[in-house]
């Protein structure tokens, strides 16, 4: 299937590994221009040279914390005006904190939850002239049920799925579309499930066992979900929360 996105302008924060590498590359492969922010500014832009000889168009790399607003807002600004323009906005980094200390709580709302609110403000004015506007926030399943991530992530991810659908809801008029995908358990070399293999295998091997499929998903797998859910093609999906997880969440969503 063409997903229709060659030479649409994406970006997509946190892209230079695991959930966040995976969508810029599958993007990029589609033809669309991508744009990515690493804290580590020499990974963003090494990553960004790959993506470029993958979309046959030059990518942009930039060392951006999404914790700090004024840079995030000023980096879309600058990819905006060096495009031209933006179609598509990738909200994927996550502080990862659940433990349930004020610093943890702290890390989790201003990267999350201010990272997506900042990324889509800065994005808008972009997004109102586009006419392929979208915008992706990457959840996840302790969004949706209480696991051992309830604390930090597992609230703010919950607050992600509402604030994305209400701006659903809120931009239907306007012809941009905003979903979310939630994954279940993602594992990659230098992953969190990888540390927890590691260094915690009781915890892995009771969360490998959660799961039916008895595997945990690949960042491709999940970036497949989200270049749909960005693309054209699904014109008329908006205000959907996108569950990827191999069936390991049995609450219904209604």
């Amino acid at each position: 299937m063409d997903l229709q996105l060659r030479g649409l302008k994406a970006i997509v924060t946190g892209g230079t590994k695991g959930i966040g590498l995976a969508i810029a590359q599958t993007l990029a492969k589609e033809g669309a221009m991508v744009a990515i922010c690493s804290r580590d500014a020499q990974a963003a832009e090494q990553t960004a040279t790959s993506l470029g000889a993958l979309s046959g168009s030059a990518a942009l790399g930039a060392g951006i914390d999404v914790a700090d607003g004024a840079a995030l807002k000023q980096w879309v600004e600058d990819v905006a005006q060096h495009w031209g323009g933006l179609d598509i906005v990738v909200a994927n980094v996550s502080a990862l904190s659940i433990t349930n200390d004020i610093e943890s709580w702290r890390k989790q709302f201003e990267t999350d939850m201010l990272g997506t609110v900042n990324l889509v403000d800065a994005a808008m004015p972009y997004l109102e002239a586009s006419q392929a506007a979208s915008i992706v926030a990457i959840s996840s399943v302790s969004g949706r049920e209480v696991d051992f991530a309830a604390g930090p992530y597992g609230t703010f991810k919950a607050a992600i799925v509402h604030y994305v659908q209400g701006l659903a809801y809120q931009l239907a008029a306007k012809g941009i579309r905003a979903n979310t995908v939630s994954p279940g358990n993602v594992y990659f070399k230098g992953g969190v499930w990888d540390w927890i293999e590691n260094n915690n295998p009781a915890l892995y091997a009771e969360a490998l066992a959660l799961n039916p499929t008895k595997r945990m998903a690949t960042p491709q797998e999940i970036a497949n979900a989200v270049a749909f859910v960005a693309s054209p093609v699904a014109s008329f999906v908006s205000g959907t929360n996108l569950v990827v997880d191999g069936a390991l969440t049995r609450g219904v969503q209604l």
